[in-house]
C-alpha cells in the first residue's frame, strides 16, 4: 500500500493507482465491517437501567480517569441534558462489556439548548451555520463520547475520552482487535442512524480537532465551525448534516454504516411501541 501510494502523484498513473487505493481500502473496511458486527454491538439505552450503565461509564472516564468533572457518590454521570438526550452503547458481545457509549442531546423547545448553546454560546464563528438557524427538531449535538480503558490506545498522544486503539491483548484475542480502532466510528454511525429515524438534519459536536481529523480519514467530514477552546480539553465546534455525511462515505464505511443502522432501527422502532422513545 505504501509504494502505491507514492505512485499515486504521478501524473499519467496517479488516477489508475488512486482507484486502487480506494479499491483495496475499501476491502479492507468490507472486513472491518464483518468484525464489528461478529464482536460489536450498537444498543440503544432506553431503559432505565440502561440508562444507568451508560452514565457508570461516562464517570469511569469523565470523572474518574480523565477528571474532567467531579466524582460523584453514586458512581454514575449525569446532567440536565440527560432528560432530552437519547443514549447509545456499544457492547463487546462476548465479555457483555461496553467498548463505549454517547448521548445525542435532541431539542423540541428554546428551553431544551444544546450543550453548545449552553455552554460555548460564542464559540461559533462561522457565518454559515448555527443551531438557530434550524427548527428546533432538526438539530442535535452528539455529547458524552466515552471509551472504556481497555478498548482504547494507551499512549502519550491519546485523545481525552475519545482514544482509539491498542487493547489489552491479555483480555481479547488477535482478531478481535481489529474493529476495536472503529469503536468511536461506530459510536459517531450510532447517533447518525438515531438521527436519521427521528428526522433530524443537522448534528454539532464539540471535539478535539485530532478527533476530527481522524473521522475525516474514514470519511466522516465534520466542518469546523470556530475556534478551539477548552471545554473538557481543547475542543472546537463542529457541523455535519445527514446529506454531508452520505456523500463523503466511501462504499466501504457506508457498508459499515447500514450494518449499524439496521440494528439501531430495530431497536428504535421496537423501543417506540413500547413507550420508551
Amino acid at each position: 500500500m505504501k509504494a502505491l501510494r507514492k505512485l499515486a502523484d504521478k501524473p499519467i498513473i496517479g488516477p489508475v493507482v488512486k482507484a486502487a487505493i480506494r479499491y483495496f481500502a475499501d476491502k479492507e473496511v468490507d472486513g472491518i465491517s464483518g468484525h464489528f458486527s461478529q464482536f460489536l454491538t450498537p444498543l440503544l439505552a432506553t431503559t432505565p437501567e440502561l440508562k444507568q450503565d451508560t452514565y457508570r461509564v461516562r464517570h469511569n472516564v469523565y470523572c474518574e480517569e480523565l477528571s474532567f468533572l467531579e466524582k460523584h457518590e453514586s458512581g454514575m454521570e449525569q446532567d440536565h441534558f440527560d432528560a432530552h438526550s437519547i443514549h447509545c452503547a456499544i457492547k463487546h458481545k462476548h465479555t457483555d462489556a461496553y467498548a463505549g457509549t454517547v448521548r445525542l442531546v435532541v431539542s423540541s423547545s428554546l428551553d431544551e439548548k444544546l450543550p453548545l448553546e449552553e455552554y460555548c454560546p460564542d464559540s461559533i464563528d462561522n457565518d454559515e451555520v448555527h443551531p438557530s438557524d434550524f427548527s428546533r427538531d432538526k438539530i442535535c449535538e452528539i455529547s458524552r463520547l466515552a471509551i472504556p480503558a481497555d478498548f482504547r490506545r494507551r499512549n502519550a498522544d491519546k485523545f481525552s475520552g475519545a482514544a482509539t486503539g491498542a487493547i489489552n491483548e491479555v483480555s481479547y484475542s488477535e482478531s478481535e482487535l481489529r474493529c476495536f480502532p472503529f469503536i468511536a466510528v461506530g459510536l459517531y454511525m450510532s447517533c447518525a442512524s438515531i438521527a436519521h429515524q427521528r428526522g433530524i438534519k443537522h448534528c454539532f459536536v464539540m471535539m478535539e480537532p485530532r478527533l476530527a481529523r481522524s473521522l475525516k480519514f474514514v470519511g466522516i467530514q465534520f466542518k469546523k465551525i470556530g475556534p478551539t477552546v477548552e471545554y473538557h480539553g481543547q475542543r472546537a465546534p463542529y457541523y455535519i448534516s445527514n446529506k454531508m455525511l452520505m456523500d463523503s462515505l466511501s462504499p466501504g464505511f457506508k457498508k459499515l454504516m447500514y450494518r449499524i443502522e439496521d440494528d439501531i432501527e430495530l431497536q428504535y422502532k421496537d423501543a417506540f411501541k413500547k413507550g420508551l422513545m
